[in-house]
């Protein structure tokens, strides 16, 4: 890493809708030759999508307390300071120069110790309703962005969208993909990278309804922990249908579906109208 060229931190973690943007902005970044090193949560999806791309990630142990009941609470003070300590020697061991938050757990302490050192934070939030972490940190942040107004509406110069990678918004148009296509519609049903149990349940029954003849290619992804129960869905409803876990190329998805079938989330309508793809 060379230190002739700034030294960025992007610190998102938990789910696809923060960790996407995130790698887009990392390489518009490396493309105009900056360090970048990434902050994420131990034991959460970026350890494994993160490295993929050819960025040094940090880990804190960092994670959620809704819900988890009072001992987890109790302990939050304790688990905050350790990872804000961690976030700090990670900013000076690699001698950054600017932080980017995007959500998630781990966005918090790492904010607050940037803050510490003097370090300027930027936060980007993508969706219409602010998150927890990136609420507490626009109070100290050296700019505040987001893709819908109403997440700030008392900091109007941040309206930039949402970040979408290269390789789906450099998708050829529909027009050009579809050209000379036959057969069967092949419709894609993501309900995001942690999956969607409404989906996994409806979908497949739904389907078992068409005569199948008429039923299109199926592609179904079922989120982290699910696939078994999705395989054994399709197989009592009598439908064939490709079942993964987690899909990693999702350039590939936008250029080959007729139809996609997911949540609205954030990432998910920004990532749909830049590849021109039709969804329900």
């Amino acid at each position: 890493m060379s230190k002739t060229s700034p030294t960025f931190m992007l610190m998102a973690g938990g789910t696809g809708g923060h960790i996407f943007p995130a790698l887009a902005v990392a390489a518009a970044l490396k493309e105009r030759g900056c360090n970048v090193v990434w902050l994420g949560s131990s034991g959460s999806m970026e350890e494994r999508l993160v490295p993929q791309h050819g960025i040094t990630l940090e880990t804190v142990a960092m994670k959620g307390v809704r819900g988890n009941g009072l001992l987890r609470l109790a302990a939050l003070p304790w688990m905050l300071f350790k990872a804000v300590r961690a976030a700090r020697a990670a900013l000076r061991r690699h001698q950054v120069d600017a932080v980017i938050g995007f959500g998630g757990f781990v966005t918090y302490p790492g904010g607050v110790a940037a803050r510490s050192l003097g370090l300027p934070l930027v936060v980007h939030e993508q969706n219409a309703v602010a998150g927890l972490a990136n609420r507490k940190l626009a109070k100290t942040a050296a700019r505040v962005l987001y893709a819908f107004p109403q997440a700030f509406p008392n900091r109007p110069d941040g309206l930039v969208g949402n970040p979408v990678r290269a390789d789906i918004a450099g998708l050829p148009a529909p027009q050009e993909r579809f050209a000379g296509r036959e057969g069967s519609l092949k419709i894609f049903v993501v309900g995001g990278s942690l999956g969607a149990r409404a989906l996994n349940t409806i979908v497949p029954a739904a389907l078992a309804l068409l005569p199948e003849e008429r039923r299109p290619q199926i592609v179904h992804q079922s989120g982290r922990g699910n696939l078994e129960a999705l395989q054994e869905a399709y197989r009592q409803a009598g439908v064939a249908a490709e079942c993964v876990e987690f899909i990693d190329d999702m350039a590939a998805v936008y250029r080959d579906a007729d139809l996609l079938i997911c949540r609205a989330g954030a990432l998910t309508v920004a990532e749909l109208t830049a590849a021109g793809v039709g969804a329900l």
